[in-house]
């Protein structure tokens, strides 16, 4: 069994973890959030500087917290695309030094293909083919997942990502950063039907809809022209209904597209990665969804979901014990499709 040191530093978490094919023995995350909500958003200088700071930290961590040894570490992963270039770079470079100074195997992951392997932590069992529900800050995907590093992705967002449109809607409503977590905890106390809001269909040349594309930025700017009649009316903003309704309808979105999809390509399992993935509505609609029309769904731990090391070496676990390793000329890339995962291996 391949044993993997990951590190994950593509955006603004320092991650770092130690995993045995699908068990993970250690797995360290250091946030940024509290650096970034100053700024509404993640800065990206300032996020390398952190990587920099406290990645070793974060390793020295990994092997207490896993109570292992370099003499068990099989192989080095970091992630190496899509992200941050400088934050990437990080991860990236401190992996590819530990791979030449311990002598063992180096491995460049995809980002995305790391949110995908939270199910493979999730249920140790799980294999190919199913389909993966992608939602994050800057990716909303449906994914067919047909073997280890093999990846079609069959639907995905027109504009905003599902992630990006939490964050502006929570900043129209005044809520902190990162507008998700926000959202999802003042939903709890409104009206998920107050304000009926657009679900963001995508059109096509001959008049119809795209079954799995996704657009959310009708939907944003739907509750921005809301946000100002309310306010025009001098009405107290009922914050609370507003993120409840906002919150139902990408929910609502996301999962006709992806149960639609499952259906249409005959796979009986679904599962879902990214930061949305730990959103209560999404989740729940997903259950309710999938026992309807009798499908699997697998929805991992909320610390699988946000940026995290472990699923990162998860994935480079199975390359590794396929024979794959990365050259050490691998390079980040801030923008690449998962259908181009297999690429970043040599063998």
């Amino acid at each position: 069994m391949t044993t993997i040191l990951a590190i994950e530093t593509s955006c603004d978490e320092t991650a770092v973890a130690i995993v045995k094919k699908r068990q993970v023995l250690s797995s360290i995350v250091t946030s940024q959030i509290a650096t970034h909500r100053r700024y509404g958003g993640v800065v990206p200088e300032v996020a390398s500087r952190q990587h920099l700071e406290l990645t070793n930290e974060a390793i020295e961590r990994a092997f207490e917290e896993s109570g292992l040894t370099w003499a068990d570490i099989d192989g080095i992963a970091a992630t190496c695309a899509p992200g941050l270039v400088g934050a990437l770079l990080v991860g990236l470079t401190a992996a590819k030094t530990l791979a030449l100074v311990r002598q063992k195997p180096f491995l460049g992951v995809h980002h995305l293909e790391g949110h995908i392997y939270a199910s493979y932590l999730t249920d140790p069992n799980l294999e190919p083919p199913f389909l993966c529900l992608l939602v994050s800050g800057g990716h909303t995907s449906l994914i067919h997942v047909k073997a280890c590093g093999v990846y079609e992705t069959l639907g995905q967002t027109r504009d905003d990502a599902a992630g990006e449109a939490f964050d502006k809607v929570a900043r129209l409503l005044g809520l902190g950063y990162p507008g998700g977590p926000e959202i999802d905890r003042v939903a709890r106390a409104g009206n998920a039907f107050a304000f009926p809001l657009p679900e963001g269909k995508v059109k096509l040349p001959n008049g119809g809809f795209h079954p799995y594309d996704s657009s959310f930025s009708g939907l944003k700017t739907a509750v921005l022209r809301l946000v100002q009649t309310l306010k025009a009316d001098s009405e107290e903003l009922p914050v609370a209904d507003l993120a409840a309704s906002f919150q139902d309808t990408v929910a609502r979105a996301l999962t006709k597209r992806a149960i639609q999809c499952a259906i249409d390509i005959n796979l009986s399992t679904l599962v879902i990665g990214g930061g949305v993935a730990a959103n209560s509505s999404l989740r729940q609609y997903l259950q309710d969804a999938a026992t309807e029309h009798q499908l699997n769904v697998l929805l991992p731990p909320l610390k699988y979901c946000t940026d995290n090391a472990a699923t990162i070496g998860c994935a480079a676990s199975e390359h590794l014990s396929r024979g794959r390793i990365s050259p050490m000329t691998l390079g980040v890339q801030s923008r690449m499709p998962v259908s181009e995962a297999l690429s970043l291996y040599t063998a």
